[in-house]
């Protein structure tokens, strides 16, 4: 991590909580110099969080030291920042850390399908993959993987149909995910291999195969990657792009989401 300035920091981890609103209140307690949003559930935690490089190493150590089976095998995916992506830390309970639709669904269930970088860009050049965005359909028009599907989803809570209604025209072939760092492939995965699918999924997601090829991802990535801060979208480098939430939220149905975007940044306002 660059010492002299800000870095975003995502994880997750799909593990079984028995107490999330003493793990919440503590990483409240913990937080210090750390902005963004933490979610904690009886299935796991997942997390986005900003803070200069020193003190965001010293936040994930301590995470470590104090969680030690929780933060397990964690991976902390980094990107660096210009300026603060959040202004505030929220720490959050919530009944799942990625709302699925499907009961009974955990992404503790999966038996293991996650493939690295690497072995993810043999798959995007194998005829027999289906490479398919695991997201909502205005983050795929704003950037993919070569070859992807795009399932042309407005809400994770819509993916389950789409699967369904191909499951059948898939069943020989590696259903190859991704999503932006993991988790929502995370969770549909499980699901996925209970309908007798072949499933893989890009291990950490865009931000971890960014990361994992600094200088030539973007012979495999195409257009920028969107992030729910307000940085709006990086480029295949990880860095900020310029473009705007009015640039991504064009269809009038996401509204709420351009106003979303906007209270992450109130100087857009000023």
């Amino acid at each position: 991590m660059d010492s002299a300035g800000f870095v975003h920091s995502s994880f997750y981890r799909f593990v079984s909580l028995g107490d999330p609103a003493g793990i919440a209140a503590r990483l409240r307690e913990m937080g210090g110099q750390v902005c963004g949003n933490i979610t904690v559930a009886p299935e796991g935690i997942s997390a986005a969080i900003a803070a200069r490089a020193e003190a965001m190493a010293l936040f994930e150590a301590q995470l470590q030291q104090e969680f030690d089976a929780l933060f397990d095998g964690v991976q902390f995916k980094h990107t660096a920042c210009e300026r603060l992506p959040f202004t505030l830390l929220k720490v959050h309970t919530k009944p799942e850390i990625v709302a699925f639709g499907v009961p009974g669904v955990s992404g503790c269930d999966a038996t293991d399908t996650h493939v690295s970088p690497q072995r993810w860009r043999e798959l995007l050049a194998d005829s027999g993959t289906v490479i398919l965005d695991n997201r909502n359909s205005f983050e795929f028009k704003l950037g993919r993987f070569r070859g992807a599907v795009d399932p042309g989803v407005a809400h994770f809570r819509d993916f389950p149909a789409y699967v369904e209604a191909h499951r059948d025209e898939w069943q020989g072939k590696t259903v190859a995910m991704y999503c932006t760092g993991g988790i929502r492939c995370e969770k549909t995965a499980a699901w996925m291999q209970t309908l007798g699918l072949k499933v893989a999924q890009l291990d950490g997601g865009i931000l971890n195969y960014l990361e994992a090829f600094p200088e030539d991802a973007a012979q495999d990535w195409q257009g920028e990657c969107y992030v729910f801060d307000k940085r709006i979208a990086i480029d295949a480098a990880g860095r900020e792009t310029g473009t705007t939430a009015e640039a991504v939220f064009t269809d009038p149905a996401d509204a709420w989401r351009l106003a979303r975007a906007k209270r992450l940044d109130p100087a857009v306002e000023e």
